[in-house]
């Protein structure tokens, strides 16, 4: 076999060190600075992915503490209403004291319905916003569309194990 022989050595070795400096300019100039670039860019969307997410945790945590305050604000009007309604009891007539305790039963159960259903829209738009964002991460670090059945299922175990 030629490249076996001595004689050949010397090309050979020549012509390994052309292609060899060849191949680092090329790999060093062009191909590793465009590889940078991209981890670069992958890097800066993931971090704004993230800053998204916890922008959209403080306003869960916003409408959470929102929700409590309303609740508690609830329960002192509840508690205002109970304390008039007991001097009015004193004062009026038992049908009277049955119509108000009907109606304070309705507005609260219609606050606390109100705020029932602030906070159900409030976890649902968390999890869809979770799901579409993990969505885009998955897609974007995997350049593969992943099952979105499969990301709203590990929203949903992960939402449970906060609760």
């Amino acid at each position: 076999m030629p490249q076996f022989e001595p004689y050949w050595f010397a090309s050979q070795l020549f012509w390994l060190g052309i292609i060899f400096v060849f191949l680092y300019l090329v790999m060093s100039r062009l191909v590793l600075p465009r590889i940078g670039e991209v981890l670069e860019e992958r890097s800066e969307r993931i971090a704004d992915d993230l800053e998204k997410a916890e922008a959209l945790k403080k306003d869960a945590e916003k409408v959470i503490a929102a929700y409590e305050a309303a609740l508690q604000e609830a329960r002192g009007e509840a508690s205002a209403v109970l304390a008039r309604a007991g001097q009015e009891v004193a004062e009026l007539a038992a049908r009277r004291q049955a119509e108000f305790a009907r109606g304070l039963a309705e507005k609260t159960a219609a606050a606390e319905q109100r705020i029932a259903k602030a906070k159900d829209d409030a976890k649902a738009q968390i999890r869809d916003i979770s799901v579409a964002a993990a969505g885009d991460i998955v897609e974007r670090l995997t350049g593969v569309s992943a099952d979105e059945s499969a990301i709203a299922g590990s929203v949903d175990s992960a939402l449970r194990e906060t609760r």
